[in-house]
């Protein structure tokens, strides 16, 4: 099977399931069409011999109209390397067993961003409660703490 990714996906996703499956995998900035937009890519991808595209916009099953597509679609929930990694047997699994037309979802977890201000504000928690630690509390010392 000819199988597409998304120029979302990390290359090494590719080169990864590549080693391990037995399908022609190219990538859409391979093919030149990195800068099309969801409805152009199905398109083309299709009018190309595409079987598949392997893609981490799972919203593309709701902004597309999907009925009629020869192409099948596997979205992944990440698209965050670290996490898809862990997961290449259940991908190539997906890959393998697509049929014309279907959209199959991969759950592979997903990729959370850490509060940036969180740790500074903790930092700055602790640094109060050291130096009160060491105050010998009087009228004249005004301690403000963050709040919890």
């Amino acid at each position: 099977m000819r199988v597409l990714f998304d120029h979302n996906l990390p290359h090494k996703l590719r080169t990864s399931l590549d080693a391990l499956g037995s399908h022609e995998l190219v990538t859409a900035s391979y093919m030149g069409w990195g800068d099309l937009t969801n409805g152009e890519l199905l398109r083309t991808a299709e009018e190309s011999g595409m079987d598949i595209l392997v893609t981490g916009d799972q919203s593309l099953l709701y902004e597309q109209n999907l009925t009629e597509r020869r192409l099948a679609i596997v979205a992944l929930s990440t698209n965050n390397w670290p996490i898809v990694k862990n997961y290449l047997l259940e991908i190539l699994a997906a890959i393998d067993s697509a049929t014309p037309g279907s959209f199959q979802a991969v759950e592979c977890g997903t990729f959370r961003r850490k509060n940036p201000g969180a740790e500074e504000e903790f930092r700055d928690r602790i640094r109060v409660d050291q130096v009160l630690v060491g105050l010998d509390a009087s009228p004249e010392v005004e301690i403000i703490r963050l709040a919890a």
